[in-house]
């Protein structure tokens, strides 16, 4: 679904892709939980045909670099300052971005410096994904802090949002105006809990 969200990444995106020479091209998505960053960074990944990864808790640096270089079909060999050559190598050689979601999970162990150096290597543009608070945190490593070009921030699902998400998931019934407005209160934001509002809304009407 065209969400505000969804427009707002690949704009963010677009910024670092286009930065002139001699400015950074790190860019930041940022916001709470269930404001759909995650899909918003799918869709961005295809339409730039960019790298995609999301972290998880458990990675340490060395699993960061071989899924990213999973992603690249490439196999990871040697340690981990080899890996990190040969995903500078690819993203110089192809002029793709690298999108990085969950980057929280980086931030927490303390392997924010690892982007830094892919970053270096490649001068590629690259998108970190993240939770609200990720900004100030990154404050703790100046370096990589005065790197970033753009700090972008997800915003609330509004009304238009929430019609937007009925048209797609939605379609059995047809929602009048009024409960769209009070599913657009009850979900504080979140486009998640819109989609299983409209799924719950759906099946108790199609039950009646």
């Amino acid at each position: 679904a065209p969400l505000k969200n969804v427009a707002l990444c690949a704009k963010v995106m677009e910024r670092a892709i286009n930065s002139p020479s001699h400015l950074p091209r790190i860019v930041s998505f940022t916001g709470h939980s269930g404001y759909g960053k995650s899909w918003s960074a799918a869709v961005t990944a295809n339409k730039f045909k960019a790298y995609y990864v999301e972290c998880k808790s458990s990675w340490t640096k060395r699993a960061l670099l071989e899924a990213i270089l999973l992603q690249m079909g490439i196999t990871a060999q040697g340690p981990v300052y080899k890996l990190v050559d040969q995903i500078s190598e690819q993203l110089a050689k192809t002029e793709k971005a690298l999108i990085i979601d969950e980057m929280d999970h980086l931030v927490k162990r303390s392997a924010v410096e690892i982007v830094r150096d892919i970053y270096e290597g490649s001068n590629a543009p690259i998108l970190l994904i993240g939770e609200e608070n990720m900004p100030r945190n990154l404050n703790n490593w100046e370096r990589f802090h005065g790197r970033v070009l753009e700090w972008a921030y997800a915003q609330p699902a509004d009304a238009q949002d929430v019609k937007l998400l009925a048209s797609f998931y939605c379609k059995r019934v047809k929602i009048r105006e009024d409960l769209i407005q009070e599913t657009t209160k009850a979900i504080k934001g979140s486009v998640r809990r819109a989609c299983v509002n409209l799924d719950r809304i759906e099946k108790k009407a199609l039950g009646m």
